[in-house]
């Protein structure tokens, strides 16, 4: 055949091989369902534990299923963070941060492939680095989680879980454990420290919370905290920019249950969680006692410090700010504050339940019962019960058993005349705008609103608490009482201030 006319020949079939091998490796557009669907995944979470193994670049891998059977068409899949993301994907040897319409046959899966890089020596790294890859199907939007550390930490990771309570066991039974404070502690999940185990707590050591997240001392289970005036243990979560700083419900709980020694807190600082401590026998008593000193919980979405039929002994605690009920005491118990700060300026919500409640009962409506147990003694001994509401102060008895408090020479916000109950009250103090001895000007505090909750240089807190409080305080060494939470002498002029604090000239 003439070489023109080969040429011609091939110009006339090309174009129909080309139309052929196209209709032959595309699907019809009738084909692909075209209403939502549910894909499968491998895993809906990816954690790049091993980044401080390599060096800050590591790849993982998702697997996507497609359960149906007809093809689908995967409108978009993308990194929620965009390009600013510290992960990238390869999807279908495509790198990059996000791929449009992509086709799964009936059945088929597809890989993704995953990778992060950390730089875990730079300390303006948050503490966890995540983000998500979104799949968008028909409207449909689905999500895999992604986790890698940001900094070089201690990270406890849940390897077990119960219902939807992922942990994982930091002291096992007749362990003992300690967290030093070489570098920071990083819980995702619940770390759990069980029956009989000790987890001590070293000074100074940082301990950050993910969203959710909390640590659980499980019935027969101890821990001390030993941290120091100037080398304080810090309980918060893992967000680390300032928009995070005094964000509060950024993490869960710590919850304590029955111990098989004391749980003891020593210049503690807890904030910006859900519950600051949550206390309670599980099943029955067993050393069930809580020791707080020179302990601060601020700024919790929910309640400060909450405890079921508990033993409580507190001196120079800060516990202020929440959402809820700041120190509610339930189902009876035995408890001792002294020199304690409840006080609630609550700025991120109406809040109409008082900062402290006294109750020998707890009604689970979720469980429709009623818990009751004895208030065997709730002592107040120069404490301040304070806030924005009219009334910060509640104690009922309504479902019978022993019911036993006293404040002895406290600050209270409230209507209660203390003069006329002498069982319950001894040189108290209150204030409510209710009352004609209210003054609108006084100030109690220097600056609650800002965290100050030094009595101002005219507060009525000043000399007026009892000597007595601190001599028969049922704390060894006796001097932790005598010294405020700033670690200065309270027992040097007339009489020691009411609260945490104690006034003196030019303190800040």
């Amino acid at each position: 055949m003439h070489i023109r006319q080969k040429a011609l020949l091939l110009s006339l079939i090309a174009p129909i091989l080309l139309v052929i091998t196209l209709l032959s490796s595309c699907r019809k557009e009738e084909d692909f369902l075209n209403t939502p669907v549910s894909l499968g995944f491998s895993q809906d979470t990816i954690i790049f534990d091993t980044v401080f193994t390599t060096i800050g670049s590591v790849t993982q891998w998702l697997k996507v299923y497609n359960l149906e059977k007809q093809p689908v068409r995967i409108d978009r899949i993308y990194m929620a963070g965009g390009s600013q993301s510290s992960y990238r994907i390869n999807i279908n040897g495509k790198p990059g941060t996000s791929a449009d319409n992509v086709e799964l046959g009936s059945g088929d899966s597809l890989y993704i492939f995953v990778e992060v890089t950390v730089d875990p020596n730079n300390s303006n790294n948050p503490l966890i680095l995540t983000d998500s890859i979104v799949f968008i199907n028909q409207g449909k939007m689905q999500d895999v989680k992604l986790v890698a550390w940001g900094q070089d930490a201690h990270f406890i990771v849940p390897d077990k879980q119960i219902g939807n309570l992922p942990y994982r066991i930091v002291a096992a039974e007749g362990e003992t454990v300690e967290w030093t404070n070489d570098k920071p502690w990083v819980i995702y999940g619940y770390a759990v420290v069980d029956s009989t185990a000790l987890l001590r707590i070293d000074k100074g050591t940082r301990i950050h919370f993910h969203n959710g997240s909390g640590l659980w001392v499980y019935k027969g289970g101890s821990i001390k905290v030993e941290g120091t005036k100037d080398e304080p243990v810090t309980f918060q979560g893992d967000r680390l920019d300032p928009y995070y700083r005094d964000l509060p419900g950024q993490w869960d709980r710590i919850w304590l249950n029955e111990g098989s020694i004391d749980n003891e807190f020593n210049y503690a600082i807890i904030k910006n969680g859900f519950i600051g401590i949550q206390a309670e026998i599980l099943q029955q008593p067993m050393g069930n006692k809580l020791v707080l000193n020179n302990t601060t919980i601020d700024n919790m979405s929910g309640r400060g410090l909450f405890t079921r039929a508990y033993t409580v002994e507190a001196t120079n605690c800060l516990i202020t700010n929440s959402g809820d009920i700041t120190v509610y005491l339930a189902v009876g118990g035995s408890y001792d504050f002294r020199h304690t700060t409840i006080a609630n300026y609550w700025t991120y919500g109406t809040r109409q339940i008082p900062a402290l409640v006294l109750a020998n009962y707890e009604i689970n409506l979720g469980a429709g019962a009623i818990y009751t147990g004895d208030l065997t003694k709730a002592y107040f001994g120069n404490c301040i019960i304070y806030g924005t509401n009219k009334e910060e102060y509640v104690a009922t008895d309504s479902f019978g058993g022993a019911f036993n408090y006293f404040f002895d020479h406290c600050l209270l916000k409230t209507i209660t005349n203390p003069a006329l109950n002498p069982a319950h009250f001894l040189g108290c103090i209150t204030r409510n705008q209710e009352l004609p001895s209210y003054n609108p000007n006084e100030k109690i505090f220097k600056d609650p609103n800002a965290g100050k909750w030094i009595p101002d240089s005219l507060s009525v807190l000043v000399d007026k608490g009892s000597k007595t409080v601190v001599s028969n305080a049922p704390v060894i060494p006796i001097n932790i009482i005598e010294f405020d939470l700033k670690g200065d002498n309270r027992l040097l002029d007339t009489g020691p201030d009411i609260g945490a604090y104690e006034f003196l000239p030019g303190r800040k």
